[in-house]
């Protein structure tokens, strides 16, 4: 550690808040939160480290903190400074999960619907359902016991649904709104855990339509009520008070956390919730802060009890969270907590050599390429591509990988402009004189190593656009391929040679997939400028045919091939003036024989 980390560890405040460590690009990379700051920042840097924790704290060259009142307002700004700053060494729920409710709109004929998205408008939400195939079979249910419209927009005629009596068909009856309301109550009190009255109700209505001798409606009324038993009743009651509640359990193992999440609806456990991430904070801490942002990044609706283990920090909690919060002492409840627990134990043993083997393909693939060209961390990757035909529509890709992951949001496309026929290594100054004068201007984080797909030239190309330009000395590799086109080397130094990788070791098998990547990226965008080339050159020099209008037309046909097949009027169609139209029209036919004819 160096004196000016040493110096600022000094007078870290013995009070809450929340810490901030940066990397050399100033960038943030983990937030973390503490009651004490003093004790919590000083133990990254003092003591045994396990090799997660060790690999965030190789990468801290500066860190910052913020001082709280308590530890509550330090949790609140920990989750809005994670959002900010989106830090890579954080817990990030990056998975995205989003669960299907039932909903029934607040339209004059509602509606019965599976949507992910809460919002304020009136609409009566069920749910969530973390298992999609039990929202969509119990909707589907609902639909045949309950005539609610099941179109989005009334039409101006009735539909099978009408004629199956699964709706009311307000498209052709006047449905009183007490009535449409009767049936909402009805979904409500179904949902909300009557649907044993309902199947009493339809086992009576059963047996009335078998004495009347109507079968074909008693065979209805049977497939509903083995429905209910089917997707109501296939779970053996775990409370008689039908509350939802949220079950929390986590278990520790060589630097990796687990929570496991049980969700109990209308008293019976329907789903879990895995998430799994590697651990750098206390673990009552990364628990607390995985639990605030489960509920409040995600606006995920709380049920209304959350049974947590005894490590978490309920006090904060309960204040934070608007609903009953409990560590449960003994019963049921605590024995839920600890079967939550179990299963994340069991989980994390589980996954524990598959997470081993991702770590090994991708940071650790990265670590030892970087130890391969003796580099002192190699955790950024930018990758290039060139693409053209014959020098027509030349174009560069540029892909990112960080830590052995491909980073697609910051993947870029460059249209070559200053080079004049087939050039690459021309092309290859242009892009990397365009992308590292931006990275120079808006202080862009600078990779640790630069791929070029080629051999010596483009090397030396990209090298004295860097040094000789640009001032700025970034490590440059060449990806040569074989006769069969796949990755045979890496070339790297000054002056270059090629290093000496195995290759069936995971840091080669990390350079084929970066140069796969790079190469699809820039044969599909090269694609896709050459077809809107063709599309645009065909068209040029047609009287009446500017570049608003040929933007018109690939709009509307999307291809050169399309327009071909297209008649006069289909280009009539595209709103373009007759007299227009049929210029157009001539000229494609025109180019068509010809064409044929050579």
């Amino acid at each position: 550690m160096d004196d000016f980390l040493k110096q600022k560890l000094a007078v870290i405040p013995d009070q809450p808040g929340v810490y901030l460590m940066k990397d050399k690009n100033g960038t943030v990379i983990y937030v973390g939160k503490a009651k004490v700051l003093k004790n919590r920042v000083r133990s990254y840097f003092t003591g045994a480290l396990d090799a997660k924790t060790f690999r965030l704290v190789q990468e801290i060259v500066d860190f910052e903190y913020i001082i709280t009142s308590s530890n509550l307002e330090a949790l609140l700004l920990e989750i809005n400074l994670i959002k900010k700053y989106d830090p890579k060494f954080n817990i990030m729920l990056k998975d995205d999960k989003s669960y299907p409710y039932l909903k029934i709109t607040a339209d004059r004929h509602p509606k019965l619907i599976i949507t992910r998205q809460l919002k304020k408008d009136k609409g009566k939400y069920f749910g969530p359902y973390p298992n999609v195939t039990a929202a969509n079979q119990t909707k589907k249910l609902l639909d045949r016991i309950y005539p609610l419209r099941k179109c989005s927009m009334i039409p101006n005629k009735v539909c099978i649904y009408y004629h199956i009596h699964q709706c009311l068909g307000p498209c052709i009856n006047e449905i009183p709104i007490e009535q449409n309301n009767g049936i909402v109550e009805q979904i409500t009190k179904f949902l909300n855990g009557g649907y044993k009255d309902v199947k009493v109700d339809l086992e009576k209505k059963m047996f009335g339509a078998s004495e009347n001798l109507e079968f074909e409606r008693a065979m209805e009324y049977r497939d509903q009520i083995t429905s209910i038993e089917t997707i109501m009743e296939n779970q053996k009651m775990m409370f008689n008070d039908f509350i939802d509640r949220d079950i929390f359990g986590y278990s520790v193992d060589r630097g990796w956390m687990c929570i496991q999440v049980f969700f109990l609806r209308l008293g019976k456990i329907i789903e879990r919730d895995i998430s799994l991430f590697p651990l750098y904070d206390d673990p009552s801490e990364e628990l607390s802060s995985f639990i605030a942002s489960f509920y409040l990044e995600k606006n995920y609706p709380q049920p209304k009890e959350i049974l947590l283990p005894p490590e978490a920090d309920i006090e904060t909690l309960s204040h934070l969270l608007n609903t009953n919060t409990i560590v449960p002492k003994l019963g049921k409840k605590k024995e839920l907590v600890a079967l939550a627990s179990k299963n994340a134990e069991n989980a994390i043993k589980e996954k524990f050599l598959l997470i081993e083997r991702n770590e090994e393909r991708t940071y650790g693939a990265s670590q030892k390429l970087g130890e391969a060209l003796g580099l002192n961390n190699l955790s950024r990757v930018e990758a290039f591509d060139n693409s053209n035909i014959q020098g027509t529509s030349p174009v560069s890709a540029l892909i990112v990988f960080v830590d052995g992951k491909p980073s697609k949001k910051e993947y870029r496309k460059y249209k070559i402009t200053s080079v004049v026929g087939p050039n690459d290594y021309d092309s290859m100054r242009e892009v990397i004189r365009r992308r590292y004068s931006r990275v120079i201007k808006d202080n862009l984080p600078r990779p640790d190593l630069i791929i070029v797909d080629g051999g010596k030239g483009h090397i030396n190309a990209a090298r004295d656009v860097l040094i000789n330009e640009l001032g700025i000395n970034i490590p440059v590799a060449g990806l040569a391929k074989d006769d069969k086109h796949k990755t045979s080397q890496l070339l790297f130094g000054d002056p270059i040679y090629a290093v000496n990788l195995m290759h069936n070791s995971q840091e080669f098998y990390l350079l084929q997939r970066i140069q796969d990547e790079v190469h699809r990226f820039a044969i599909s965008f090269h694609r896709q400028v050459r077809s809107k080339s063709l599309f645009t050159s065909i068209l040029d020099g047609i009287q009446g045919v500017g570049e608003s209008r040929k933007k018109q037309l690939l709009k509307h046909f999307g291809s050169l091939k399309k327009l071909k097949e297209a008649s006069l009027d289909e280009i009539i169609s595209a709103k373009i003036p007759v007299n227009v139209a049929r210029n157009i029209y001539k000229v494609i036919n025109e180019e068509k024989k010809s064409s044929e004819t050579n």
